[in-house]
């Protein structure tokens, strides 16, 4: 009997890899432990090799960074170059590797035309819709839904759900979004950003409730991207305003971004340096230690068209560690967490943020409590039931 042909898995991200995006590289390494040969197509930064391994998935980087400007003629111009990088890119290494399957992560959506020639060859073409692009384009440029190039955002992202022979995005409430908008509800299948247990395995002990005075300290942390709408600019406010009352009050920042910057302004002007450290990115498996290790985590996200959407990937990482968390009461964090799991704050106001802090910091087994009650989402959702049915996704679509 003939051995069967490798399994080959293609896909293209406009990021770094494997630190840009921990989705892609979850997802990734999970079809490397079910027998796939996994190759990513993505940016390539400063420094680092075009051709690369790591944690067995072969890496190809094209020549070409992201840009820290935000302009929407600057991004444009990015995603185009881009699309052709890896569309050549991905055309040369088909032919070499003959994939079996090709998965494309957006932004932007229009990416997956890349894809093409795999496609009209006969190969099956996933599109991985982190963000919903256009909401995001929404929130990040400020225009309506009455806007040309609002329009041409959505017909977009119509073209490329159309052209794809799948379609996997974050939440239910995206993927609801996406059927009333044009997508047919067999289609598209939730796939949620969930912590790898494999590297988020080890929760902070939950121990006795304490009995007694707080601590003189609280110990904060935020990781992942920085961007304004993600207000951190409201931690750092609240911070200062809780400087005085709570001598041990500590932020830790770890991440990167083009809010960056404006942070490290806000924290010198403020002289908040003994309470806030901007630290820089670290790989994920260095991450556990690092959370477990504070008293509360912070999601102290905006509002907006984008981010009430938005279920974040840190606040599942933060629940799969029994980390207790201080999140902005938006309506998609709010459909998977309830006050039992979590402690709420309006989005926007540095000063309720401080008020709760203030109160948790007070009230040391109300902390305790939210601890133990957020890892009752890990007994719904978790990434070993998810990846199974990411990788039965793949076969079954590989198997028409």
């Amino acid at each position: 009997m003939a051995p069967s042909a490798p399994r080959r898995h293609c896909m293209v991200v406009l990021n770094s890899y494997p630190e840009g995006e921990v989705r892609v590289m979850r997802e990734a390494e999970v079809l490397v432990r079910h027998g796939y040969e996994v190759d990513v197509i993505c940016l390539r930064l400063p420094g680092q090799p075009a051709r690369d391994e790591y944690h067995r998935v072969r890496i190809c980087r094209v020549p070409m960074a992201r840009s820290l400007k935000r302009v929407a003629a600057v991004q444009f111009i990015e995603y185009l170059a881009f699309f052709v990088l890896a569309g050549v890119t991905l055309t040369y290494l088909h032919f070499q590797r003959r994939y079996t399957s090709v998965q494309v992560h957006n932004l932007p959506d229009f990416l997956v035309f890349c894809a093409l020639v795999p496609k009209l060859m006969g190969v099956p073409v996933v599109l991985d819709l982190h963000d919903l692009m256009p909401e995001f384009y929404a929130a990040r440029f400020g225009v309506d839904n009455r806007h040309w190039m609002a329009r041409l955002v959505r017909l977009q992202e119509k073209l490329a759900c159309r052209f794809a022979d799948h379609v996997i995005t974050v939440t239910e409430h995206w993927r609801q979004s996406l059927n009333l908008r044009h997508l047919p509800a067999g289609k598209c299948t939730v796939l949620m950003n969930l912590a790898d247990d494999q590297i988020f395995n080890a929760p902070k002990p939950l121990g006795a409730p304490p009995n007694g005075a707080a601590p003189e300290g609280l110990r904060l942390i935020y990781h992942g991207a920085l961007f304004e709408r993600y207000g951190l600019d409201l931690v750092v406010e609240a911070v200062d305003r809780l400087r005085r009352e709570i001598p041990g009050l500590h932020l830790t920042i770890i991440g990167r971004g083009p809010f960056r910057d404006d942070l490290a302004k806000m924290v010198a002007d403020r002289g908040l340096q003994a309470h806030v450290a901007l630290e820089p990115f670290v790989m994920i498996d260095q991450l556990p230690a690092r959370i477990i290790a504070a008293d509360l985590a912070v999601v102290p996200y905006r509002d907006d068209v984008f981010t009430r959407e938005l279920l974040p990937t840190k606040l599942l990482e933060y629940a799969a560690l029994g980390v207790p968390a201080l999140v902005a009461e938006t309506p998609a964090i709010r459909a998977h967490f309830d006050d039992t799991m979590v402690k709420f704050f309006t989005p926007g106001s540095a000063e309720q943020l401080a008020d709760k802090l203030q109160e948790l910091h007070y009230d040391r087994a109300q902390l305790h409590r939210l601890s133990a009650g957020i890892r009752k989402f890990n007994e719904r959702y978790n990434w070993r039931q998810q990846s199974l049915a990411y990788v039965q996704l793949l076969e079954k679509l590989t198997s028409r």
